[in-house]
């Protein structure tokens, strides 16, 4: 009779090979080595034979860079989600990619159970355990170091145990840092890191590139440009995002860029320190932070400040297959519709600074910013707190389309607080239905400035002064005016 099979998310490091020999001896599984790449370079290196050799009865070696970039790093990048403030997610963005993965190999294989390596006081036990439950709540999990059977509690006592079951590799006793990679990062804890007095020993524990000290002393510039939020080229040169990250972080690790010393507060209730590299997706935050910035309006924006902070948080404690993350997701998507453009900076001994930035959507108005007096912008419009607000949004380019709303109940549930308050917004105007009756045209960039006009209180107050009427009232005469709408503003 066939043995019953257990997935191991294996990484080839000692922890995962003496498991192996550990399943086979207490659970009489057979063990099938799942190692997911996300990334990792050379790491998986002479993976398949170690496993063998280790006792496992096959090796699944699963490429998901891709769609770690694609499905996983870019909706983090797009929402600008970082946890307390400086950690950008590397490990956490990962692990769900790697359970998703892990669940397709045991349904394939017909396996009862997963096992993974985490232990009992980091984070990954719950990430991993969290989305093995959502998509495949009937898969038994099995933690070793939360087991009442796992004994070994040193690097001395797993290769001991190795060897007692006869595998003998070139595993050493000397203390090194504990380590994390893929393609976005590489964490570092342990050591000199225990203690938060410390200086990290950048010169001994730096993997992907310089410490700024060390950088060039020359600065260098680069290009980038985006379509919807996602990140197109590199110095003109088109790629995919995979290997747009492979490229920042040559470039970031070339100038010390992305270098983090931070006390983490994991999920199990601890602090903990580390040392965090990611120079690419440290590019990649400022550039699209860099580029959105003069295309979101200031109300979205600080929704999606909120948004990106509680997409951290679900990220990091493991929660992506959850509801809420995924209408997280989907208003943070609605806001990267115009998040278009190219953006240049310099980088220069762990820092980023920008150097220009364009978009065909900016509602950046040179005329209205100025401190010269512009043809677009009455100085005494700061007064009327509403129109001042609603005035910039309305001077959107042409090639976005024309700023035209029809009116409805919904835009009209509330009165002004005052009949004297000018509550206007300032319109850009464009004939409702083209020559040939259809859809309303975009307006020609001729006419872009042409065609604002103002309406205010004083206008509309003289129409009305004889016969006081209400908000629905005035818009319902609006309606029959079919050369232009107005939207009433609160």
């Amino acid at each position: 009779m066939a043995k019953e099979k257990v997935i191991l998310a294996y990484s080839g490091g000692l922890d995962t090979t003496a498991i192996i020999p550990w399943l086979k001896e207490n659970y009489d599984y057979d063990v099938v080595c799942c190692c997911v790449d996300c990334g990792q370079g050379n790491e998986l290196d002479g993976l398949e034979e170690r496993a063998k050799y280790s006792g496992a009865a096959k090796l699944y070696i699963e490429d998901i860079t891709d769609e770690f970039c694609d499905d996983y790093i870019i909706p983090c990048v797009q929402a600008g989600a970082v946890y307390e403030n400086k950690y950008l997610l590397g490990t956490s963005m990962a692990r769900p990619g790697i359970a998703k993965k892990l669940v397709e190999i045991a349904r394939k294989e017909g396996a009862v159970a997963i096992c993974h390596g985490a232990t009992g006081k980091g984070n990954d036990q719950i990430r991993f355990e969290l989305s093995i439950k959502a998509l495949a709540p009937d898969i038994k999990i099995i933690a070793p170091w939360r087991d009442s059977k796992w004994k070994l509690q040193s690097r001395e006592d797993e290769i001991e145990y190795c060897k007692q079951h006869g595998i003998d590799l070139p595993f050493g006793t000397d203390q090194s840092y504990s380590r994390d990679r893929n393609l976005w990062h590489i964490s570092h804890e342990g050591l000199e890191l225990e203690d938060p007095a410390n200086e990290p020993n950048y010169d001994h524990l730096l993997v992907l590139g310089v410490s700024p000290e060390k950088a060039p002393d020359e600065p260098e510039y680069v290009t980038m440009t985006f379509e919807k939020g996602v990140p197109t080229s590199v110095n003109g040169k088109k790629m995919k995002v995979s290997d747009i990250i492979r490229e920042l972080n040559r470039l970031g690790g070339k100038h010390g860029i992305g270098i983090i010393d931070i006390v983490e507060n994991r999920v199990v209730g601890m602090k903990s320190r580390g040392v965090y590299e990611t120079p690419g997706g440290t590019i990649l935050y400022a550039a699209h932070q860099q580029l959105e910035e003069l295309i979101l309006d200031r109300a979205t924006a600080e929704v999606k400040k909120e948004m990106s902070d509680k997409l951290a948080q679900l990220v990091y404690e493991g929660k992506w297959f959850t509801p809420l993350r995924e209408a997280i997701q989907a208003f943070v998507e609605s806001t990267q519709e115009y998040v278009t453009g190219e953006v240049k900076f310099k980088l220069y001994k762990g820092t980023i600074t920008k150097a220009g930035t364009t978009s065909p959507y900016s509602l950046y108005s040179e005329s209205l910013a100025s401190f010269t007096t512009g043809d677009l912008y009455d100085h005494h419009d700061s007064s009327r707190t509403a129109a001042a607000q609603t005035c910039v949004r309305s001077t959107m380019p042409s090639a976005i389309g024309c700023s035209i709303r029809t009116p409805t109940s919904r835009h009209l549930r509330k009165a002004p607080p005052s009949w004297t308050a000018p509550t206007w917004r300032r319109q850009r105007i464009c004939s409702t239905t083209s020559s040939a009756g259809t859809a309303p045209p975009v307006c020609p960039p001729a006419r872009r400035w042409r065609s604002m006009i103002w309406l205010t209180w004083p206008m509309i107050w003289k129409s009305a002064a004889s016969t006081p009427r209400t908000p629905q009232q005035l818009n319902k005469s609006h309606r029959k005016r079919k050369d232009r709408h107005v939207v009433w503003q609160t």
